[in-house]
């Protein structure tokens, strides 16, 4: 009996190490959770952080596209009335320089034909 009381304390031994064994690989495990936990936790915090920011960038950004949208819209208007004044003094000037050399014309004296 004894032999089977050794064998009896043997297992016991081992069945106890064993248990240790898977406690403590077991709180190894919770440690593991805790910190991804932490971490996920962080995560999304900086997550909705960022997506804050981008929001605000968005806005941002659409405030400024409409901006130059007018600024171009503006100069393309601007330029094409300047290139209307543009012809129209010269057509003025054309003009005033035709009219300028009738009445240069008009008011010199007639040359008397022998």
């Amino acid at each position: 009996m004894t032999q089977q009381a050794a064998a009896l304390q043997t297992y016991n031994n081992e069945l106890v190490k064993c248990i240790e064994d898977l406690c403590s690989k077991r709180e190894e495990l919770n440690r593991q959770i805790k910190q991804e936990e932490e971490e996920k936790e962080r995560l999304q915090h900086d997550i909705r952080i960022l997506s804050e920011k981008l929001s605000r960038v968005n806005e941002s950004l659409a405030q400024r596209l409409a901006a130059r949208a007018t600024f171009d819209r503006t100069i393309a208007e601007t330029e094409a009335a300047y290139t209307k004044i543009l012809e129209s003094s010269q057509s003025l000037l054309s003009v005033l320089k035709q009219e300028a050399g009738n009445l240069s014309k008009a008011t010199e004296p007639r040359r008397k034909d022998h």
